[in-house]
């Protein structure tokens, strides 16, 4: 037995939080099954991860407008972590039968549910100075809602105050602009973050190559030279982390700054829903305040450009005849020969 959803406007409000988070982000729509799961932990309709997919490697062979399973990577349209595939491709992913489910779930209910939309009551804010009063009005001077009977008796009388719908309009698009500001700083803020992944990934290569690069030229004189090639081996190793652990602070610094300013725009996003000026408003203002600080980044450092670079460490030998002086210093084979070496390391 089948028990349907009383259509009442906390159902509907819930209806409809439900449907925003069945939305695709990719064609705007409830998801189509089949739905997969991305190792982020973010949906996708499959044909949607496809189209990204082939639009991410367009060299790669394609069938019927689905590619051939090789392998290939794209990256979340959600958050941009970089989905690697192995060679079944896009079909080589998980399928989310949970979402799925409650996509059915949910399209069986909106058809169901045939009774007429009730109007909305909306909840009232009184006075608590005057609980029978409703508050209709905005004090300016003390930055408070009121009510008219606090303006003529109470304790805003020398108070400026404005319409309550002028302020809350004037306030909201306030508030929109400074959450609008705000998701641009965060994807600029992301593209600085993935800057700092392929700063580290290049440090993490410049350093094993110039490691190996130094550990060849050593073996030459390997007898001679073991001592001094671990020297400069430890000093690669000692920047590479140094500047490893600065990166990855500033990683942690941008990520902690992200998630501070995704969590005020999801706070802006819920403030902007709610359809009681008064309430709004007893909201906006710290939120306001705390959106123009989450808009500035420049207090975050930045790499310099060139810092992931390793080249300074650098080793030079040549060949240098012996001029000999007596038979001591000579051998069968002719001179001897030895070699002068140097390093460079410059400061950082």
């Amino acid at each position: 037995m089948s028990v349907g959803l009383d259509w009442c406007p906390r159902t509907r409000e819930t209806m409809e939080s439900l449907e925003r988070q069945l939305i695709c982000p990719i064609c705007l729509e409830i998801f189509t099954k089949p739905v997969v799961i991305l190792p982020c932990q973010h949906n996708l309709c499959r044909k949607c991860a496809n189209d990204i997919f082939q639009a991410s490697n367009p060299y790669l062979p394609t069938r019927g407008g689905s590619t051939l399973g090789s392998g290939g990577r794209f990256r979340c349209p959600s958050c941009r972590h970089e989905v690697v595939l192995d060679r079944h491709g896009v079909y080589g992913l998980q399928r989310n039968l949970l979402v799925e489910n409650i996509i059915d779930m949910y399209k069986q209910e909106s058809s169901s549910s045939s009774k007429p939309e009730p109007e909305l009551k909306n909840d009232v804010l009184m006075c608590e100075e005057h609980p029978d009063e409703k508050i209709n009005i905005y004090c300016v001077t003390c930055s408070v809602p009121t009510c008219s009977l606090c303006k003529v008796f109470g304790s805003h009388q020398s108070c400026e105050v404005a319409p309550l719908k002028s302020v809350y309009e004037t306030q909201k698009t306030e508030l929109s602009d400074g959450v609008a500001v705000l998701v641009g700083n965060n994807d600029r803020v992301q593209g600085i973050i993935s800057q700092l992944e392929e700063s580290c990934r290049a440090v993490e290569e410049n350093g094993r190559r110039q490691k190996s690069r130094v550990c060849e030229w050593f073996d030459r004189l390997y007898a001679l030279l073991e001592e001094r090639r671990g020297e400069l081996t430890l000093k690669i190793t000692a920047e590479q982390q140094e500047k490893l652990d600065y990166i990855g602070g500033l990683q942690r610094k941008y990520r902690d700054h992200l998630d501070n300013t995704a969590k005020l725009v999801e706070t802006g996003i819920q403030t902007m829903e709610e359809s009681e000026m008064a309430i709004f408003l007893q909201n906006t203002k710290p939120l306001l305040q705390k959106i123009a600080e989450g808009r500035n980044v420049s207090h975050l450092e930045k790499v310099e450009r060139g810092y992931e670079n390793m080249d300074h460490f650098t080793v030079n030998f040549s060949p240098e005849q012996r001029v000999t002086a007596g038979p001591n210093q000579t051998s069968e084979d002719g001179p001897r020969h030895v070699f002068s070496f140097s390093w460079l390391n410059t400061p950082k």
